[in-house]
């Protein structure tokens, strides 16, 4: 598969070209340094000077790095050794050396550590999750950017949170199975960076919105074949990107959706401006995807010769760039401009050379496959080097406190069963039993191995709620025995679908229902059983509705809403205790149930995309839920 555009966003500086202004900062920070004493003070100007060189000489941005770190390691400065083993690494990163990358940012990693300073350790982790990133090392990418987010989130970083969220967002767009989960992602960075009409935004925020509207489109456009809201978010994107060198970027993909389309006026019309803006800002890489862009709107729209003429043009600079991917695309567009002119001398001849240029690509591709592997390979070498001296002495300990006090402990606990085996096992029974009608078994399980359960955050649960319409008429003509009778009779059987479909049971408030697919054993299949459960929960009311009717008896509508997203789980309280889940997403598959209708499964745009392929869905269109603003919400209309 193809890899997608999208780039990891890194926290250190923009890599734009340096402006006078900067040139005379640079110098004046230069004379600093010529009168400086070796102080900490001389620590922060050389990080300041490194820091200029960034994105333009990464060998002086190490070298002056480097004296940084000396100079910090003399004087005991550990925060400024952190920052200068930070900035050692974004030189290194400039070349493409990535084990040397990863080891100083390991190491400054370390030092933000020990220094309990949690915000250079968000930023670290992010780093280190883009290398790994860049490496097509997605599971190692992925770990280390949810632990930026989980401690942004402790900090209350709403930046660094968006930041987090749009690189998580990338890594799960890289496939389609997953573009669910990258969807729910960026659009927690929208929620997060976006800011009222009458806010000013930073740039920063504005590229985080752009990045994340960008990844939304890309999604729709590339895997969920819906061209039209595609087209939307690309034309919001390019609003955020106003005014910045990203607009190309935007204009060419609005330019894409539009030849999807067939309005070639539109499409030519997009990737033209975008060919200009990239030409004022010396764009090499949009001026070639602008140009390409042009050719295949001319293809599709039947005029070869513009076609043609317009793929050569990109030939040439592409050429010239070394720009592979773009050359074969514009290979392709020859090869089939010429046949369709039956010009087969020339349709031979560019396809012979598409042929070649694949055959160059897939090598390059699996270049970085084995750089990957050896990448992978060489970090575990070096973390056995520095961990194995610390192994062998904790082995030791252990095999000493073993050998001491094993042995008595053993006899004292044979002793202890032997006489007492019986009403142990009984009394175990009866706790058991009753632990696992109040928690799920992996929790109790630990509950009753530590003495605590620690909450955990789950990246993607499917949370249900329903609710009884009409229960307060129903309420005031049934007794208060016949009442609870008919709730207990209506959730018994709830509790019998959801433990068919392995759903656990969260809790029951007056006439609301709510449990939750995916915890406390994450699995892949908790959206599709979650709205099976839904589909039979509704059947079971309707016929029950339909039996009390016919007695001429009170009866219970329902409502019910499904919303897929990460959650925090956990037991409450110290008595009476209760496994519990929070966030925003039990808040939205609450709005749901409340946005729902008789005797319909609602769920939300998060959960469809996971689901569609399994079930008959009616798109509501976007719904204003209370505090949550306008959500897309589907009627589940039964199996597909």
């Amino acid at each position: 598969m193809k890899r997608r555009q999208c780039v990891p966003v890194l926290f250190f500086i923009s890599l734009a070209a340096f402006s006078f202004a900067q040139d005379k900062h640079m110098d004046s920070l230069k004379t600093v340094l010529a009168n400086a004493k070796e102080d900490t003070s001389k620590v922060n100007t050389l990080l300041a000077l490194s820091k200029k060189y960034m994105g333009s000489d990464p060998v002086q941005t190490i070298s002056i790095a480097s004296q940084a770190k000396e100079l910090a390691e003399k004087l005991h400065f550990q925060k400024g050794l952190a920052y200068a083993y930070k900035n050692i690494g974004i030189g290194y990163y400039g070349q493409s050396k990535n084990i040397e990358t990863l080891d100083n940012w390991a190491q400054s990693l370390a030092v933000f550590d020990s220094l309990d300073d949690k915000v250079g350790e968000a930023n670290m982790l992010n780093n280190i999750g883009s290398l790994y990133y860049n490496q097509a090392s997605f599971e190692k990418a992925l770990e280390n950017y949810l632990q930026s987010l989980k401690i942004s989130e402790v900090l209350n970083d709403t930046f660094r949170i968006a930041t987090a969220c749009i690189n998580i967002g990338n890594v799960y767009g890289e496939k389609k199975a997953t573009s669910g989960k990258a969807l729910q992602y960026y659009l927690r960075t929208l929620l997060l960076s976006r800011k009222p009409a009458q806010t000013e935004q930073s740039a920063d925020e504005k590229k985080l919105v752009g990045s994340a509207l960008v990844g939304i489109g890309e999604i729709y456009f590339k895997y969920n074949d819906e061209p039209d809201t595609a087209l939307y978010y690309f034309k919001e994107s390019l609003k955020t990107y106003e005014g910045t060198e990203a607009v190309p970027y935007s204009l060419n993909y609005i330019g894409k959706v539009y030849t999807k389309r067939k309005d070639f006026d539109a499409a030519l019309k997009n990737h033209l401006l975008a060919y200009e803006l990239s030409k004022k800002l010396d764009a090499q890489l949009d001026m070639v995807q602008s140009l390409s862009g042009l050719g295949n709107a001319y293809e599709a729209q039947g005029n070869f010769k513009s076609a043609i003429a317009t793929y050569k043009e990109a030939e040439s600079m592409a050429k010239e760039i070394s720009a592979q991917t773009e050359l074969k695309d514009t290979y392709k567009g020859l090869a089939n401009s010429y046949s369709k002119l039956a010009d087969f001398r020339n349709a031979y001849m560019y396809q012979s050379l598409l042929t070649d240029i694949k055959d160059t690509i897939y090598n390059i591709e699996t270049d970085k496959k084995l750089g990957s592997l050896q990448f992978d390979f060489d970090i575990y070498k070096k973390q056995g080097q520095l961990n194995l001296k610390e192994l062998d002495l904790k082995k030791q300990k252990l095999i000493k406190n073993i050998t001491i006090g094993g042995l008595s402990i053993v006899m004292m606990f044979l002793v202890v069963v032997y006489f007492q085996k019986k009403r142990i096992t009984k009394e175990k029974r009866r706790s058991d039993e009753l632990l696992l009608n109040i928690l799920p078994e992996e929790t109790a399980e630990e509950l009753k191995a530590t003495g605590t359960a620690k909450a955990k955050s789950f990246n993607d649960v499917t949370v249900l709620f329903t609710d009884f319409k009409n229960f307060t008429q129903a309420s005031e003509l049934l007794s208060a025995e016949e009442l609870v009778k008919e709730i207990n009779y209506c959730y018994s059987e709830f509790d019998r679908i959801i433990t068919k479909h392995k759903i656990e049971k969260i809790k029951t408030i007056g006439d609301s229902y709510m449990c939750a697919g995916g915890l406390p054993v994450a699995n892949a299949t908790h959206p599709e059983d979650v709205v099976r459960a839904g589909l039979e929960m509704q059947a079971f009311i309707t016929k029950n509705k339909e039996e009390r009717m016919a007695l001429n008896q009170p009866y219970f509508d329902l409502r019910l809403g499904i919303h897929t997203g990460p959650v925090v789980a956990g037991i409450v309280g110290i008595k009476k205790f209760a496994y519990d889940i929070w966030g925003d997403t039990v808040n939205t598959a609450s709005r749901m149930e409340s946005s729902g209708e008789i005797g319909k499964v609602n769920v939300s745009g998060a959960t469809y995309l996971l689901v569609k392929d399994k079930f008959n869905c009616t798109h509501r269109g976007k719904i204003q839920a209370k505090n949550k603003g306008e959500i897309d919400m589907y009627f589940v209309n039964g199996a597909a």
